[in-house]
């Protein structure tokens, strides 16, 4: 018995797709192995770990979870469309001065959950963080940076003088351009950033 296939059309990152997929292939498996889209992860692949953690219409999903074929006219955001709009650029640029990442494999998914909540909460308690942020497992940091640096860019968006990305960070959180992370020269990359793996 042949796999079934069907044609799916959706919007990822912004981009018009429409491809044929196995009925039984995940959001991520396709993201990843049919389009190139690494930032997400596979951990556990039960949705447990938070690793595989996008949006879909809007609302965070665990990829692993979801098959490609209910994403049909759906709009998908990955960390790579998360990051490349500038969305995320002050949460990754906290996590890299926090040190609030060591391998990386969680990032990704911290980084969106994170983003989450900033956009459900202007001002999260720490409580309130380490609670949005306990279906994403980090087995590197113990959370605690991962906390502080949302915590920081909670405070940096919530006061008077933060106007985006560029501008009104809170001290110790100073901007690096795109060129300086990303150069050939060998600079770390930010968190999270399209071509991790």
């Amino acid at each position: 018995m042949s796999d079934m296939t069907l044609d799916i059309s959706l919007t990822i990152n912004g981009e018009p797709v429409a491809e044929r997929v196995e009925a039984r292939t995940t959001l991520v498996d396709f993201l990843r192995d049919g389009l190139g889209l690494t930032g997400s992860h596979v951990g556990c692949e039960h949705g447990v770990c938070g690793a595989c953690t996008m949006r879909v219409n809007g609302e965070i999903v665990r990829g692993c979870l979801m098959l490609a074929v209910q994403c049909d006219g759906a709009t998908v955001e990955t960390i790579e469309g998360l990051s490349d709009s500038g969305e995320v650029a002050d949460l990754q640029l906290a996590f890299e001065q926090r040190n609030a990442l060591q391998c990386g494999f969680c990032t990704p998914g911290m980084v969106a959950t994170a983003q989450d909540l900033l956009k459900r909460v202007v001002m999260p308690s720490r409580a309130e963080i380490r609670e949005h942020i306990s279906g994403n497992y980090c087995r590197c940091t113990g959370y605690h940076a991962i906390v502080d640096a949302v915590e920081a860019v909670a405070k940096q968006r919530s006061s008077s003088s933060f106007r985006g990305a560029a501008e009104g960070r809170e001290p110790g959180i100073q901007m690096l351009s795109h060129a300086s992370l990303d150069s050939g020269s060998g600079a770390a990359r930010r968190p999270g950033m399209t071509g991790d793996k």
